[in-house]
C-alpha cells in the first residue's frame, strides 16, 4: 500500500467528502473510492459507512485514521529531524490560527519570517479555537495561534500580544461622535456578536454582565470579517479587536471608539505541543513572535505590558 493512501484517507475523514479529498490530493474522485476499497480489501474490514446522506467512520475506520495520522506525522517530522541535526532552518511549518489573528496580526510576522528563511514552507490553516487545540494535540499542526489561550494538558502557551478591544459602528451612528465611551452607553443597542462558543464572545459577554448592560442581539457570526460587514449593513455596533478594523477606520467605513475601562485587552497566545520536537523552523518563528517588534504590526506581549498601554 502506498503512503499516499494514508494521506487520502486522512483527508477524506477530515473533510467527509470524496470530492474534497480528491481535490486536495490532485486525483479524481474515482481514484479516492478505488484507494478506499483497496484498503478495505487488504485488511478485510469496512472503514466507511457509505450512507446516502451521512458520512461516518466505522470503529475500524477510526482505528485506521489514528494509525494513518501517526504514520504521516512520523514522515513529516523526518525532514525536520534531519534539519535539526544539521541546524538548518528549512522544511515545513504548519500553523493553525483563528481568522482574526491570521488576517490581521500574523501577516507581518510571516513576511519577516519568509524573508529570513525562504527554505521553510509555511502552511497556514484557519480554524476555530477548539479545532486548533485538537489539531495540536493530534500532531496535525506545529503551532497554534488563539485568543484568550486556555491551559490544556499537553500544550504550552507562549503569550505574544494583547490587542485592544474597541466599539465599532458606522460613521452615521449616534455613538460615532464619542471619543471614549462607557459600557452603559451600549444599553439597548443593536449588537452584532461573535458566536457564543468563541472565546472573544465569552469575554465580551462577561464584561457586559459585569457592567449590568443589556444589548439587543441582532446577529451572530463565527468570523470577524462578517461581523464588520454586518455592523455596516445593520447600522449596529459591535466590540472587536482594534487591529482588525484599521483598514475600515482609515477608509471611513467604520468608526472605532475606545472604552473608558482599563482592562479592554484581548490576550493572544502561541500554542505548541509539549511532547513535540521543536524544529529549527518552529524555534525561529517562536523567537520572532516573542521578541521582535515589526513596523505596522503588534509588539511582543512583554513589551506592551511593560509600557502599561
Amino acid at each position: 500500500m502506498q503512503i499516499q493512501s494514508f494521506k487520502v484517507f486522512s483527508d477524506l475523514a477530515e473533510t467527509a467528502s470524496f470530492s474534497r479529498a480528491a481535490e486536495i490530493n490532485g486525483i479524481t474522485q474515482s481514484a479516492v473510492s478505488q484507494q478506499m476499497r483497496a484498503i478495505e480489501q487488504r485488511y478485510h474490514v469496512k472503514l466507511i459507512e457509505r450512507g446516502r446522506k451521512n458520512f461516518s467512520l466505522t470503529p475500524e475506520g477510526r482505528a485506521f485514521l489514528e494509525a494513518s495520522r501517526e504514520i504521516l506525522g512520523t514522515l513529516e517530522g523526518l525532514g525536520s529531524r534531519i534539519h535539526e541535526l544539521q541546524n538548518v532552518v528549512a522544511g515545513e511549518l504548519r500553523i493553525a490560527t483563528i481568522f482574526s489573528i491570521g488576517l490581521h496580526e500574523l501577516p507581518p510576522y510571516l513576511k519577516s519570517f519568509r524573508r529570513s528563511y525562504p527554505e521553510v514552507e509555511v502552511r497556514v490553516e484557519y480554524r476555530r479555537s477548539s479545532e486548533i487545540y485538537t489539531s495540536l494535540l493530534e500532531g496535525r499542526a506545529d503551532l497554534g495561534l488563539v485568543a484568550y489561550p486556555a491551559t490544556r494538558r499537553g500544550l504550552r502557551i507562549i503569550p505574544f500580544w494583547s490587542d485592544r478591544l474597541v466599539l465599532i459602528c458606522p460613521p452615521g451612528h449616534p455613538l460615532a461622535a464619542r471619543r471614549r465611551i462607557a459600557f452603559s452607553a451600549l444599553q439597548g443597542e443593536n449588537f452584532i456578536a461573535f458566536e457564543p462558543d468563541l472565546p472573544t464572545r465569552r469575554a465580551i459577554d462577561r464584561k457586559l454582565r459585569s457592567a449590568g448592560v443589556r444589548v439587543k442581539l441582532a446577529l451572530e457570526f463565527d468570523n470577524i470579517e462578517t461581523v464588520k460587514r454586518a455592523v455596516e449593513v445593520e447600522n449596529a455596533v459591535s466590540i472587536v479587536p482594534e487591529t482588525a478594523v484599521r483598514h475600515e477606520v482609515e477608509s471611513g467605513s467604520l468608526v472605532a471608539v475606545e472604552f473608558d475601562a482599563e482592562d479592554m485587552l484581548r490576550p493572544l497566545g502561541a500554542l505548541v505541543r509539549r511532547s513535540a520536537r521543536i524544529s529549527p523552523a518552529l524555534r525561529e518563528f517562536l523567537l520572532l513572535l516573542e521578541n521582535t517588534e515589526i513596523k505596522g504590526s503588534p509588539a511582543p506581549a512583554r513589551s506592551r505590558h511593560k509600557s502599561g498601554s
